[in-house]
């Protein structure tokens, strides 16, 4: 890994942790609106898979470790074995999917494709499973706590990363 691979590394890692600081609680449900859906469409669509993966892992064991970069500055494996461990787990498998798939040449359309019908449903089917279970609520109670409210937001969210993106590796390739 050379010096703009690692520099990137760490700026992604930082963007997703000061991501988790925009926070807009909603009183009817235990998740939170965040920049983090963002920063992980972002970093999936300007990193290789194998380094998103390396990112989102390092967020997570940062955040395991105690260091406060999980929503709202929350830290610790209760959070990740807590109700929002799953959309957690969710952006790792989101962002190495959204990655492998995004092509080699920045297209929005196809960006947009990848993140909207792959990623966000990947980090939402896996956080309502994982809260369900851990709330000991049915999978329907669980998409309307932690899914569908936060469904337009993750949508906006994914066209201004996807934006970002095309930009970015536009800039970064030439």
């Amino acid at each position: 890994m050379n010096i703009k691979e690692m520099t990137k590394l760490s700026l992604c890692t930082a963007l997703i942790c000061v991501s988790s600081y925009i926070v807009i609680p909603l009183p009817f449900t235990p998740i939170m609106i965040t920049g983090q859906t963002m920063a992980v469409n972002l970093i999936a669509l300007i990193l290789s898979p194998v380094h998103s993966a390396i990112c989102i892992m390092a967020f997570i064991l940062l955040g395991a470790s105690g260091l406060p970069v999980f929503a709202g500055g929350s830290s610790g494996l209760g959070v990740l074995f807590g109700q929002t461990g799953g959309f957690i787990l969710g952006f790792l498998f989101a962002a190495v999917a959204i990655s492998f798939l995004k092509g080699k040449k920045a297209s929005l359309s196809r960006y947009l494709l990848v993140t909207i019908f792959l990623g966000i449903p990947i980090i939402h089917l896996l956080g309502a499973a994982y809260m369900g279970y851990i709330l000991n609520i049915t999978y329907i109670k669980a998409l309307q706590l932690g899914v569908i409210p936060f469904l337009a937001g993750d949508l906006i969210k994914a066209v201004l990363a996807c934006i970002i993106a095309v930009r970015l590796n536009n800039y970064l390739i030439s």
